[in-house]
């Protein structure tokens, strides 16, 4: 009959198996999320030096040039944290390749060491005649009968070993092509990981350069800074001032009568969009087609001095020349936004949600359209004296900021 450890072999075998599937699965799915991010951030890296670091744009002020640099080098940085992750996942699964490969060379020496016995002593009994004696010397029929049984489960199992020996060989062969290609695999990422850091090297002495000139004239650095403050405090004012208005204006139509409140009294319609609004959280559209984002939403470190700390109470998204600004949900036109000096605005009601959108050079909506998802609101205004198209974007739910970034697709 079949050796008792050999019964047993299979199933601990097949866990074995089981558990490697689960983990190569695991380390499958952690490679593709770490290539998807590492694509994101190739292509913000793109973008930045296509919509902010042109040779054009270098004209502007260097403020602008500083912060996009400083945006570039934090991609950048991230960039090589994600292939050294992406290298160190390669080099578990080549350690694991290599470990299973010997396992298999090992399971494959064996299975032929038994087989080889195993056909040596068939050969010694391979006459009939020997077959036939070993059936008739049984001392009764139920013996005769044990021993038939135990002569064809010898030969099934001479021919699943020799199967199995072919399984392993095969297997082998795969593992050996798979580990030779991760190995050529990582030899990519270090080799791309090397051109990022050259390049960042690069754009950090670029950034020396900027530095040193920005400190030979601090003064018309800090102007520039307390203007870009000022235009920022005017524009959040307006803003701020429009949605109450609002509020008390909804408020009296609706004959809640509590026209002093900050918070909208919502109709069920009102209500019903609030909610669809609320459910698409994080996925909501960019409200532009194409674009990346020069400055997120928060208090962030001044790009020269590092103890200077700056708020943006919304997000500035660099886009194309002529692009325009565009509904992330369907809502309503609630005011129109002119700071003095400066663009145009438009602010869309949700429920009582309000995204704003500024820095528009033209108006394709008025006060009271209904819009939805993707609808066109005006075209964004391009600087002329740095060659910059760049949307602000604020989001509001009631009379209280929201963070764009947690609201807005991958923003």
């Amino acid at each position: 009959m079949i050796r008792p450890f050999m019964a047993l072999r299979f199933p601990l075998a097949l866990f074995l198996a089981f558990l490697a599937g689960q983990g190569a699965y695991a380390q499958e799915g952690e490679q593709e999320a770490l290539e998807a991010k590492k694509e994101q951030l190739e292509e913000e890296i793109r973008e930045i030096n296509r919509l902010l670091l042109s040779e054009r744009k270098q004209k502007g002020s260097v403020l602008d040039q500083m912060e996009a640099l400083d945006q570039k080098i934090s991609r950048q940085q991230q960039l090589i944290r994600i292939t050294n992750q992406q290298s160190n996942l390669l080099n578990r699964r080549i350690n694991a390749n290599i470990r299973n490969i010997s396992k298999l060379r090992e399971d494959l020496e064996a299975l032929k060491t038994d087989y080889a016995a195993m056909i040596q002593k068939s050969y010694r009994n391979r006459s009939k005649q020997n077959r036939l004696l070993f059936l008739l010397s049984s001392e009764s029929w139920y013996q005769a009968f044990k021993r038939l049984q135990y002569m064809k489960q010898y030969t099934q199992f001479r021919k699943e070993q020799g199967e199995e020996i072919q399984e392993k060989t095969e297997e082998l062969v795969v593992l050996n092509q798979n580990l030779s290609a991760q190995r050529k695999e990582k030899e990519e990422l270090i080799a791309a990981n090397r051109r990022v850091r050259d390049q960042l090297m690069a754009e950090i002495q670029n950034q020396k350069g900027l530095l040193q000139t920005i400190r030979q004239n601090e003064s018309a650095y800090a102007a520039e800074i307390e203007s870009k403050r000022r235009e920022a405090r005017e524009i959040e004012r307006e803003i701020d001032r429009l949605i109450r208005s609002a509020i008390a204006a909804s408020n009296r139509d609706s004959g809640s009568g509590n026209t002093s409140s900050s918070r909208f009294a919502l109709t069920p319609e009102a209500t019903l969009i609030a909610s669809n609004f609320s459910a698409n959280k994080g996925n909501l559209i960019w409200p532009v087609e194409k674009g990346v984002k020069k400055q997120g939403f928060g208090i962030y470190q001044d790009a020269v001095y590092p103890g200077i700390k700056h708020q943006s109470n919304g997000v500035i998204i660099a886009t194309d020349e002529g692009a325009r600004a565009r509904a992330v949900f369907e809502g309503e036109v609630i005011a129109i936004l002119a700071v003095p000096g400066g663009n145009k605005g438009v602010q869309v009601k949700h429920g009582n949600y309000i995204s704003t959108y500024y820095n528009l050079s033209e108006l394709y909506v008025k006060k009271g359209d209904k819009v939805e998802v993707k609808d066109e609101l005006g075209e964004i205004h391009t600087n002329r004296s740095n060659g910059l198209t760049q949307l602000k974007f604020y989001l509001y739910r009631d009379a209280t900021r929201l963070n764009p970034e947690d609201w807005i697709y991958r923003l």
